[in-house]
């Protein structure tokens, strides 16, 4: 994107514009009511952008496409008489058709067929690239709020199952702006019914807020509840491991097994329950933010008790909470055995040091034995050569002394080598302590 230049500051930060555009990147649709809001919600994982956007020209009574305006992972559609929003997420992609509501599905009617879309038709709703995870018929009416049977008509138009709603939001006049009424089943078509009943000056701003409010809240409450079964199937392997450590920890407090051991097996635990978050903390940490989008949707409604039937934040709160609470638990569960098998391992290691420094010690004690012992062996042998050079030393005068008597000196050789005995043993000493001196300041 292009940045902009003005005359009064400085140059633009290279994502300022990305920046402040993206919270206009995702609007509200706006539409008169009634209507009628087919929305399909699909897992991307295996589905690029181009393979959607080659499918959105397939659209019935679409021309082609621009290039420039396939960009980004949003993209709203005006084709003949509807509608197509188009929003693509991390993980899932959302295709919304608003078309007016057919005459047959007005207030009143007894389960009308909704299936297939009166605008795209279900072949092009039935290929759409992905895995269904939501799947809604939300109709929108400007009437009824004020009919005694709205209960009534409203269990015939979403068929079987528990009615739950609420009357929703405040208007100038201090009254609800319009009432929510869904079973949240799914029904044969493979589709989830809700009915909101809206007051008759509903703006088309608000009838898209509404709209996107109460999809995006089912579309989240699914995604969120996708880290559920990974949850339950977790619970025999963590039960596992954790009496794997419990065993682990009891060899080592009893002290049972060799370190070497010991080590090698938490070591082979530590992999595997390291390996187990690095498969599923992204799940579960996606799963903590789809439930808070959840919350903060069912926030904004601002219910209010519909008589006689239960609200949907009550609803959610008895049916999804205790789903988080299970995932939340079992996360938490991995993190804190993680932390367990972390903290043995510490404790395991430390001994490991403890023992191994203790084997240093006394192999320093050995080797300063064996020094002492040398230094011993060394001063025998220093006072051993010193005699042996004496020796050799006066055994040379005593034939110095002999070659002078022989010479004609009067000279006894045994008296010279007697009296030059001392002398010599004191100046080989002498010597021998020199070259210690000399060694010692090296």
């Amino acid at each position: 994107m292009n940045q902009t230049i003005s005359r009064y500051l400085p140059a633009d930060d290279a994502q300022r514009l990305v920046l402040h555009d993206e919270i206009h990147t995702r609007p509200s649709a706006t539409f008169k009511l009634p209507a009628l809001i087919v929305y399909v919600a699909v897992l991307n994982r295996s589905v690029s952008q181009a393979m959607e956007w080659a499918h959105l020209q397939k659209l019935p009574t679409l021309t082609q496409l621009e290039p420039d305006s396939l960009k980004g992972n949003f993209l709203q559609l005006h084709c003949n008489g509807f509608k197509v929003i188009w929003e693509r997420h991390t993980e899932f992609t959302r295709y919304t058709i608003v078309q007016p509501l057919p005459a047959h599905a007005l207030w009143g009617s007894v389960l009308p067929s909704l299936t297939p879309s009166v605008a795209t038709g279900a072949d092009w709703l039935k290929s759409i690239p992905g895995e269904t995870i939501t799947a809604i018929h939300l109709a929108m009416l400007n009437e009824g709020m004020d009919d005694p049977d709205a209960f009534y008509k409203a269990k015939q138009w979403l068929g079987e199952g528990t009615v739950i709603g609420s009357k929703m939001g405040r208007t100038s006049s201090n009254q609800s702006h319009s009432h929510l009424m869904t079973n949240l089943r799914i029904g044969a078509d493979g589709f989830e019914r809700m009915l909101v009943l809206a007051a008759r000056d509903t703006s088309e701003n608000r009838s898209g807020r509404i709209a996107q409010r109460l999809l995006e809240l089912e579309t989240y409450r699914m995604m969120s509840l996708l880290s559920l079964p990974l949850a339950k199937s977790l619970s025999a392997t963590l039960t596992q491991s954790e009496l794997q450590l419990v065993e682990i920890n009891d060899r080592l407090e009893k002290k049972r097994d060799e370190d070497e051991r010991l080590l090698d097996d938490l070591a082979g635990l530590a992999a595997q329950v390291e390996s187990t978050t690095a498969e599923n903390s992204f799940r579960f940490s996606a799963a903590r933010a789809y439930d808070a989008i959840v919350q903060q949707r069912i926030a904004e409604m601002r219910e209010q008790p519909l008589s006689g039937i239960q609200s949907v934040g009550e609803f959610m709160q008895r049916r999804l909470g205790p789903a988080m609470a299970t995932v939340n638990a079992t996360s938490e569960r991995l993190s804190a055995l993680a932390q367990r098998v972390a903290r043995a391992n510490d404790l395991l290691r430390t001994r490991v040091d403890i023992a191994t420094e203790s084997h240093n010690q006394q192999l320093l004690e050995k080797l300063t034995k064996g020094q002492a012992t040398q230094l011993r062996l060394q001063t025998t042998v220093e006072g051993l050569s010193i005699a042996a050079i004496s020796y050799y030393v006066v055994s040379l005068t005593l034939y110095l002394g002999k070659a002078l008597q022989a010479y004609g000196v009067n000279i006894s050789p045994e008296m010279l080598a007697g009296f030059s005995t001392p002398v010599v043993l004191f100046v080989c000493w002498r010597m021998v302590q020199k070259i210690h001196r000399s060694l010692q300041d090296v």
